[in-house]
């Protein structure tokens, strides 16, 4: 029998003193995003996080450390290692970062098949951990599902969401150049990095044998030079430290902590609230509503109600789908604004199992200095205009030049100074292949098994096909090809077989369309069957594109909470 969320028995100060004009649910990039948005325009924002708090610069423990000052290097024990597989095998998990980190044990969900799920409990969520590479989508990426037929229709276009990339830019600080590509917009850009020498050969040879094929420096959220809205901000230039998982104390790359957060609460409009582990979303039968939200309090198991006119969930796509899932009512018993029972369904992510490595003879009286945030990279160049391959869509390719430490022998002094000179070039390249979404790869809760809150565990039921296998096997091939064209020796290729998951770019299950049968959510992310809840996170993506997904997170979320302030002022929500 399905829960009856109606609130009947508070009617006390209690509900005044709980209630605000917007609850925002998740504090990482989408929902700091949201909570910036809807202070700004004047709106008492309750920002909901189910994590402990983090303040920037304080709570960042490690950030200043050297490598000799952690006990095990670096390293994380053993014993750790085996009681957390899953995020253990997640590249920035170490003893430097595990306290931003999510651990199996503590938090377990239901694999029906692998799915290696990246989480970030804290004030700030994963924006503290990602890894800041920030394209925007281009029209293909949304034309796309229609043209070829794989999902439904995007239910808006580039050029409506291109205001508001250019919005989240200016403010988020973007490096990179004004390239003039067609599947790759330009933005509004700070100064670019720069490739080495290695890069820049590899980049002249590439695109000489391939004119459909363009590889730039890539574009990333750091401030390479920081405009006065930086400063402002509190924020500084990047220093190459390349630790920016630890959290930056100088603010150079672009997190919630450093940026939309405190901006948020200079406006005074702002209550954060850490460990609130919110079960579910309140739904009033009679006034056709949310009308706010049921949390736990993580340390206490205390269950509080909080009200608002309108309600923001980014609690990241695979939560926000429990979220939502758990959130019955006599309305709707399969979970809020669930009339399709597309809920939980069309899952997709982003296929990273491709690598090819290679040796260059590269020029051996160069080097190259700092720790630069990203790679070169090179757009999708896979069915762009029309379909032309066996399978659809594409991938963007990734790659990196360097020059690792050179071969030393021997002991004491002369050994020492040996190992200071650096060797010789080698390359690594990596796909970002898009994948199909599926009603069959989905979410679902679990009917037997509970976390320590009460709240149902997760089930992912979510896999690759055999469209996945054949973008795979292309870019190992194509990818090979062009750096034997570049002059790259020893090409080797590898397949990770790695699970979905460990891209940690996973999206759907909520996705938006105009159709209400086919989707939960409008163009302006409103839920079709409760407008005054709005999804903005990777949960309501249609579909992957090959391009990474945060930017265009953050410019669906402030469109979405500029629209809702809107029809609130307009009293239509």
């Amino acid at each position: 029998m399905p829960q009856d969320n109606t609130n009947i028995h508070l009617n006390t100060k209690a509900k005044v003193q709980n209630t605000y004009d917007a609850i925002v649910i998740g504090s990482g990039i989408s929902g700091g995003w949201a909570a910036k948005e809807l202070t700004e325009k004047g709106l008492k924002t309750l920002l909901l996080e189910r994590g402990r708090d983090v303040v920037h610069i304080k709570d960042y423990p490690t950030a200043t450390l050297n490598p000799w000052d952690f006990p095990h290097r670096g390293r994380m024990p053993l014993k750790v290692v085996t009681e957390n597989p899953v995020v253990a095998r997640c590249y920035a998990f170490g003893e430097a970062t595990n306290h931003f980190f999510v651990k199996d044990v503590e938090h377990p969900y239901v694999q029906e098949k692998p799915f290696d799920w990246i989480r970030g409990y804290q004030v700030g969520g994963k924006s503290l951990l990602w890894a800041r590479q920030t394209q925007r989508w281009s029209r293909f990426d949304f034309e796309g599902p229609e043209r070829d037929g794989f999902a439904i229709p995007w239910p808006f276009t580039y050029n409506e969401l291109a205001p508001w990339y250019s919005h989240v830019e200016k403010f988020v600080g973007i490096s990179g150049n004004k390239d003039g590509l067609e599947t790759l917009p330009d933005g509004e850009f700070l100064p670019p990095w720069e490739l080495n020498c290695a890069e820049k050969t590899i980049q002249q040879r590439i695109m000489q044998k391939y004119k459909d094929r363009f590889v730039v420096q890539g574009r990333c959220a750091h401030l390479t030079k920081p405009n006065p809205i930086h400063i402002e901000q509190g924020r500084n230039q990047c220093q190459a430290r390349s630790l920016c998982e630890r959290g930056c104390p100088f603010g150079g790359y672009f997190s919630s902590n450093a940026s939309t957060l405190p901006w948020a609460e200079k406006t005074g409009n702002l209550t954060l609230m850490p460990n609130s582990v919110v079960h579910s979303i309140i739904y009033d039968d009679k006034l056709q509503k949310a009308t706010g939200v049921r949390v736990i309090n993580a340390i206490t198991k205390e269950t509080v109600e909080y009200y608002a006119k309108i309600i923001f969930v980014n609690a990241s796509t695979l939560n926000t789908n429990l979220i939502l899932l758990n959130s019955v009512s006599n309305r709707f018993p399969n979970g809020l604004g669930n009339d399709s029972g597309l809920l939980g369904k069309y899952i997709a992510f982003h296929n990273y199992r491709g690598h090819v490595s290679a040796a260059f003879d590269g020029p051996l009286d160069k080097y190259y200095y700092g720790r630069r945030p990203t790679q070169a990279m090179m757009p999708n160049f896979r069915n762009v205009y029309k379909q032309e391959t066996d399978f659809l869509r594409g991938y963007m390719v990734h790659y990196s030049a360097g020059r690792g430490r050179a071969a030393a022998n021997g002991i004491g002094a002369e050994f020492k100074e040996a190992m200071t000179e650096p060797g010789n070039w080698y390359v690594s390249m990596m796909m970002q292949g898009e994948t199909i979404p599926k009603e069959t790869n989905h979410v679902r809760l679990s009917t037997t098994e509970k976390d320590e809150w009460g709240i149902p565990q997760l089930i992912t039921a979510v896999d690759y096909d055999e469209n996945d296998e054949k973008l795979l096997k292309d870019f190992l091939t194509q990818g090979s090809e062009m750096l034997a064209a570049a002059g790259c020796t020893n090409i080797q290729t590898h397949d990770s077989h790695q699970a979905p998951g460990l891209d940690i770019h996973e999206m759907g299950g909520v996705r938006m369309g105009k159709d209400a049968k086919k989707a939960l959510l409008n163009e302006w992310n409103q839920m079709h069957h409760c407008k005054n809840v709005f999804v903005t996170d990777g949960a309501c993506m249609v579909s992957t594109s090959t391009q990474n997904p945060s930017l265009t997170y953050m410019a669906i979320t402030a469109r979405a909470a500029n629209y809702a302030v809107e029809q609130l002022k307009k009293n239509n929500i």
